[in-house]
């Protein structure tokens, strides 16, 4: 499992959470809510940086059947977008079913509610998308989802 830290991206068509990992890649945790739209890819960027990000993980929203609508060609593009920034290699998409939902009950469970919740609930997914990828790469040794195409 490669070190460093990790940027996991919950795209969305309002606000895009984001979520970093520690150093060891162990524990993520989120980072800040990027409102989608024009300066987002630049601001991704910057948080890349600020944090001497290693990887960037885009959560890549499917159906529970696995099939791809809308939300994850916009997933997909942004992603691409964010490639052509960085090296290709380190931008992944993996799936991310669920995570807003797992988010949602969580905040809730720890008593966010309202307008604190909406504010969080993209960070907060952002994290759960990021977790999961980690644990997948220490479960299997290989890297999470897939390697973005059309980044270079």
């Amino acid at each position: 499992m490669r070190q460093g830290v990790r940027i996991g991206v919950d795209a969305g068509s309002v606000r895009i959470g984001v979520a970093r990992s520690d150093p060891g890649g162990i524990l993520a945790s989120p980072l800040e809510t990027v409102r989608a739209g024009k300066g987002d890819v630049d601001r991704i960027i910057r948080l890349v940086a600020e944090n001497d990000a290693v990887e960037v993980i885009v959560g890549l929203p499917t159906s529970l059947s696995g099939r791809e609508g809308p939300a994850a060609e916009a997933a997909r593009r942004l992603a691409v977008k964010i490639a052509r920034r960085m090296d290709p290699e380190t931008v992944r998409l993996f799936d991310e079913r669920l995570t807003t939902v797992t988010a949602e009950t969580g905040l809730r469970e720890q008593g966010v509610r309202g307008q604190a919740r909406r504010k969080v609930v993209d960070q907060a997914a952002a994290a759960v998308l990021l977790q999961a990828a980690l644990d997948a790469e220490r479960l299997t040794g290989r890297p999470p989802g897939e390697t973005v195409q059309g980044g270079s």
